[in-house]
């Protein structure tokens, strides 16, 4: 690990700072440069692969470069030379693992054979794929089907995605948790209630005609940099652009473009936001009613003097119910209420509003910083009010745009992976496949987590991802985690997750995107959905890790030949053949999704999923997009008291989800380390401790059950008072399973209630006064 700086970093998203990152990641690793250099000139290409980290757009007309710093360290990830072996595992037992960093168990390179625990030498040891999957089909057979769980990362493709729901399906049930059920769920109960769809209404081309962008919750220079070009050259044509956030990211201040020489050599940077309000944790909802009070005071105005109407009263009337609770619910709301909560004044809220009122056409923006909090979906529904006030859903510039997270999360929804039976075809897939599907809701990732802790899932079939590391409750997650009869992970690489065990545990290795899938028809693609819904065909060319590797169709279809061969009339063996074939069952399933599927796997940018709110046909009870009352100010769900503070979980700029690519989070001016905590210096003073102290944080929640993450280095920062930040997902330990998203049961990872103790000591720091 490097040595431990912390600073300040004055540079630009982009710029240098950008470049010698992929210096560093690219020449500096294991991948070949040659190979990683062909790839990244192929990354997010009509004819080349779809990037395996964010869920981004894809330009129809690509950057020469169409790849930013996150998505290169991802494709270098995978491109990565280094092996875990079997000489590796045999070097190594189960238990000393565990003791390792995150860092330094994926460095150990890709995984290159099938996998069995041995639990009497506690390690790893070869079983060929045959045996792997009998054993699978032997212990999954004696189960009860109720009790499996099949998570699914977002990475899976579409093909992948809509097999494994189905093998879940044709097992006996709907226990489908996935990653969207720990980020973005609220999005996915929210805008249905509101505009009728699971999905924003945005498309790439709508950046180019807005005038005005709000963003909320959402850091742009590292979770998603490629919307960095849009958003330059919406601030280069004047749009204006506004972001509300607890920290202040660099990516939404300013931007250097690394694929424009002369801003790289004179070090000129576009200014990215004309205004930045830095809003406590889980008061978002605060400020949206805030600035929708002042439209509608605007709007008042502009009756009284028989001006132009500031509301879009047309589209009200004949597109949505509900505006007159709304209205009256502003109306009653109070001032000093409205900037206690959201720590911004009333000329802020006023400030932005008065933009809002004058743009023709505007993009509201958000991410997970609306929706994991207790009141995630009232804040998704809250930022809806707000664009159907001024008729921004359904016309050219203007839209509701969720930035989603992996590349592909949004799109396993789409065909199929969900707890919810209510949201999947199922009458369409028994007539397609024979069998009976059942109808029981099946758990999502907070029910998955309660039914390890208390017992009731017996076992865990893991599509990619990480889930013990990204799940709330981490500690006693993991203690219960070997009492289950089967786990069975699927990855490319080694994490924590792998080495929590089963009484029957298998770790499965299987082929990387960027890597050539070849089976009985020749080569393979495989298709992706972005988070404007477009979907996007994938080619991989890269030799593969090992022979030993077997695609994900092939592992999956490998689990059902051997667990439900005979109870459906799926042709799961035809599907690994020619994933083309499984193309047109997805269309036969969702035709009115996919027409044309095989056809269209070369649109430039993608091609479009029709969603109905772009159309102004409202999928609703009542046939229009509904206006929300909210009930509450804040989204935390938890009420401010001396010594709590709200912590936020965020990513360093050298991670993606739960990888952990290095040890230097530029933007922030950390590096070496990924165990601080960064605190508004107002409270550092007042609970007199010290820059670069170590302290632990504590959850203040009264369940008899203390979480504690020690020592952690006092980072002082920009933050507001009374708000706190560290690093996901070190600090999910802190997460109760219980505090999460009403209704859509995201863990609420932005706004924990914690308090502050020195070291690892029972006595808390005195509290100081309490926020304001």
């Amino acid at each position: 690990m490097a040595q431990i700086r912390i600073g300040r970093y004055e540079g630009p998203a982009g710029g240098w700072g950008s470049v010698q990152s992929l210096a560093r990641h690219g020449l500096g690793s294991d991948a070949p440069s040659v190979e990683g250099a062909r790839q990244l000139a192929r990354q997010n290409k009509v004819d080349g692969f779809a990037c395996v980290s964010c869920s981004w757009a894809k330009p129809a007309q690509p950057h020469a470069f169409e790849f930013c710093e996150n998505g290169a360290k991802a494709t270098m990830w995978e491109l990565d030379e280094a092996r875990a072996d079997a000489a590796f595992f045999e070097a190594h037992s189960l238990s000393e693992l565990r003791q390792w960093a995150d860092y330094d168990l994926e460095a150990q390179g890709r995984l290159v054979e099938p996998m069995r625990y041995d639990a009497q030498r506690d390690r790893y040891v070869p079983i060929s794929w045959e045996d792997a999957f009998a054993l699978i089909g032997r212990e999954l057979r004696a189960l009860e089907r109720e009790r499996v769980v099949f998570y699914a990362s977002g990475r899976a493709s579409l093909e992948t995605s809509y097999m494994y729901g189905l093998l879940a399906r044709v097992y006996g049930n709907n226990n489908l948790p996935d990653s969207s059920n720990m980020c973005h769920e609220s999005t996915s109960v929210g805008l249905p209630r509101s505009i009728g769809v699971p999905v924003g209404t945005v498309l790439l081309d709508d950046f180019e005609h807005c005038d005005c962008i709000l963003s909320f919750g959402q850091n742009v220079g590292v979770n998603s940099p490629r919307l960095l070009h849009p958003l330059q050259d919406a601030s280069r044509r004047g749009a204006e652009i506004i972001t509300f956030n607890p920290l202040y990211e660099r990516g939404w201040e300013r931007f250097t473009n690394p694929q424009e020489p002369l801003a790289m050599a004179t070090g000129q940077s576009t200014r990215i936001s004309n205004a930045y309000f830095q809003v406590r944790a889980g008061s978002d909802l605060s400020v949206l009613q805030g600035i929708a009070k002042a439209v509608l005071a605007l709007d008042d105005a502009a009756v009284a003097a028989g001006e132009a109407r500031v509301l879009d009263v047309d589209f009200i009337a004949e597109h949505t119910h509900g505006f007159e609770a709304f209205a009256a619910s502003l109306r009653a709301s109070d001032w000093a209420d409205l900037e206690r909560e959201s720590g911004l004044s009333r000329a802020d809220m006023e400030a932005a509003a008065g933009v809002y009122a004058r743009a023709k056409a505007t993009i509201l923006i958000y991410g997970m910083g609306l929706t994991q909090h207790r009141h995630g979906v009232d804040n998704v529904r809250m930022l809806c009010n707000l664009a159907l006030m001024r008729g921004n859903v359904g016309r050219p510039g203007a839209g509701i745009c969720p930035v989603r997270g992996h590349s592909n999360v949004q799109g396993q929804r789409t065909v199929g992976i969900s707890e919810k039976p209510e949201l999947v075809p199922l009458d369409r897939l028994e007539a397609q496949y024979g069998f009976q599907a059942p109808r029981k809701k099946g758990r999502d990732t907070v029910s998955t987590v309660e039914g390890i802790l208390d017992g009731s899932v017996h076992a865990f079939i893991g599509l990619g991802g990480n889930f013990a590391r990204a799940a709330p409750e981490t500690g006693p997650l993991e203690a219960r985690w070997g009492d289950m009869a089967l786990t069975v992970q699927v990855a490319t690489k080694l994490n924590r997750s792998h080495l929590l065990c089963g009484r029957t545990a298998l770790l499965l290795p299987c082929l990387g995107r960027l890597e050539q899938d070849v089976q009985a028809s020749g080569p393979q693609r495989v298709t992706v959905e972005d988070s404007t819904t477009c979907i996007h065909g994938s080619l991989g060319t890269s030799r593969p890790a090992s022979a030993h590797l077997r695609s994900e169709p092939a592992i999956v279809a490998g689990i059902a030949l051997a667990t439900v061969a005979d109870q459906s009339q799926v042709p799961w063996q035809a599907w690994v053949d020619d994933y083309a074939k499984v193309r047109d069952a997805i269309e036969a399933t969702y035709p009115e999704q996919f027409p044309d599927f095989n056809a269209r796997l070369d649109v430039p940018g993608g091609f479009p999923r029709p969603v109905a709110a772009r159309e102004r046909r409202w999928q609703t009870d009542s046939g229009k997009a509904e206006f929300h009352v909210p009930e509450v100010l804040s989204a935390t769900g938890f009420e401010d008291r001396p010594g709590r503070y709200r912590l936020l979980t965020v990513r360093s700029n050298d991670q993606f989800n739960t990888t952990v690519y290095g040890y230097r989070d530029r933007f922030r001016g950390i590096e070496g380390t990924r165990r601080v905590v960064l605190m508004n210096a107002q409270d550092i003073a007042a609970l007199g401790i010290q820059e670069g102290e170590e302290i632990a944080l504590v959850t203040d929640v009264d369940d008899g059950v203390r979480r504690e993450v020690g020592g952690l280095r006092v980072v002082p920062y920009l933050i507001p008072a009374g708000c706190i930040a560290a690093y996901y997902p070190e600090c999910n330990a802190l997460i109760p399973v219980a505090h999460h998203a009403i209704d859509s049961h995201v863990p609420a990872a932005k706004s924990v209630p914690v308090r502050i103790v020195r070291g690892r000591s029972d006595a808390p720091v005195p509290a100081g006064p309490a926020p304001e």
